[in-house]
């Protein structure tokens, strides 16, 4: 591979940024620049210069190959954040044959060299997205390995019976102990039983790394528009006395004590001869039937039961004009019943995501059910045809690893990496 490098830090004016360098010219173009670095993994205060021109003063650290985040030999230069000092020194470096790296390349390259698989990859891309302390977590979770740890026990799991039915064949006519075709089933039962389990978890996984979608709906002038602003705490969506102001779904992204969650003002439901409003209104539905939960607003108690399901909330609105209250309500003036309502979003949505698994993409569900569904019929089948199975679900765990990784898969995953990642 050829040496290349590209800044690690967001662009722009900092403190310090920081230029990466990765492939087999790495020492060596550090040193040319900053002088001999004797030791690896041990910051050097250098100057940096291009023939007798000093370009800045930085920290200067090597890593050996096998020891760094690529695997490959590289360096890293922290320079201060000036961002024509950051252009100066890439010039440099371009002099000197080095090639500026493409979106994800360091990461593939830590990929393609051993250091990391597939899974924890989708990790690093999904920490680097991360909004939310859940998602930071869970991105954690699998960056640092825990569903590869998964995978390995589930492969080794095959491994044994795999070694076991070749056992039965190659020595059929030989006395062979009469536990093992059983210890065999025994495994294949236990585990897809684990991964039933795991599939089962994808779903609450997913949603937890993409964030909910909860909409806000009910007829005109509900207060759909005036909880969205009290909410965000700013003026979002347009409140006015005229029925129909709001015509198309108002998106609002929010941390909601650590879920992601977007929040969407829509049209106000009723029969309109207004072409443009009842489109509006149409969105409105489709958007609420896709939405994870609906929070159903209204003065006088009623809701459009079409739309109503399972877990939603069915709030009355214009609380302080209420003379008894009978259930949850608001005021979007006063913002009682806001804190509540938001508390509510919270339990139910947190209650989904309780069970999560480690299966956070659906390229890593795919291939476990794939693995799962080569183990359907194994009690009915004969033994070549078991080990045939077990092959199999065995190659399903490889692609979910990446052990084998079609290319479109790789350029589908790193090229989601911001450059110097």
């Amino acid at each position: 591979m050829d040496t290349i490098f590209a800044e690690a830090t967001p662009p722009g004016r900092g403190g310090v940024s920081i230029i990466r360098i990765s492939g087999p010219e790495a020492r060596r173009v550090a040193e040319t620049l900053s002088g001999a670095l004797l030791e690896p993994r041990r910051a050097y205060h250098r100057a940096i210069r291009e023939g007798q021109e000093v370009l800045d003063d930085a920290l200067v650290t090597w890593f050996e190959a096998g020891a760094s985040f690529t695997g490959e030999e590289s360096a890293e230069l922290n320079l201060h954040g000036a961002p024509v000092v950051v252009a100066r020194v890439g010039q440099a470096l371009r002099k000197m044959g080095l090639r500026r790296a493409e979106a994800g390349e360091f990461t593939r390259r830590a990929f393609l060299n051993g250091c990391i698989d597939l899974s924890q990859a989708e990790g690093f891309a999904d920490l680097l997205a991360a909004e939310t302390e859940s998602q930071r977590r869970q991105a954690v979770q699998t960056a640092s390995g825990a569903l590869s740890r998964r995978v390995a026990h589930w492969r080794a799991m095959l491994v044994e019976a795999g070694a076991l039915i070749e056992s039965s064949v190659d020595f059929a006519d030989e006395e062979v102990p009469e536990d093992v075709p059983p210890r065999v089933y025994e495994l294949i039962d236990q585990l897809r039983e684990e991964l039933d389990r795991e599939i089962a978890g994808h779903p609450a996984a997913e949603r937890l790394r993409t964030g909910f979608d909860v909409a806000i709906v009910g007829p005109p002038n509900a207060g759909k528009s005036s909880l969205i602003n009290a909410i965000a705490r700013r003026e979002v969506a347009i409140v006015s006395a005229v029925a129909g102001t709001t015509r198309d779904v108002i998106e609002l992204r929010t941390d909601l004590d650590g879920l992601a969650v977007t929040f969407l003002d829509t049209a106000g439901l009723r029969v309109t001869a207004d072409e443009v409003e009842a489109i509006g209104v149409e969105r409105a539905r489709i958007r609420a039937e896709e939405a994870d939960l609906r929070i159903h607003l209204s003065e006088d108690g009623q809701h459009d039961a079409t739309l109503v399901r399972d877990d939603d909330l069915l709030v009355r609105t214009k609380a302080d004009l209420l003379e008894r209250d009978d259930g949850l309500s608001l005021s979007a003036l006063t913002g009682t019943g806001i804190t509540e309502l938001l508390t509510s979003v919270r339990s139910l949505l947190s209650a989904r995501v309780a069970h999560a698994g480690l299966l956070t993409h659906q390229r890593q569900a795919d291939a476990l059910s794939d693995a799962r569904g080569a183990l359907d019929a194994a009690e009915d089948l004969a033994p070549e045809l078991l080990a045939e199975a077990v092959r199999r679900a065995s190659h399903s765990l490889d692609l979910l690893v990446g052990r084998i990784a079609p290319d479109d898969y790789l350029d589908h995953i790193f090229t989601a990496f911001c450059i110097g990642k």
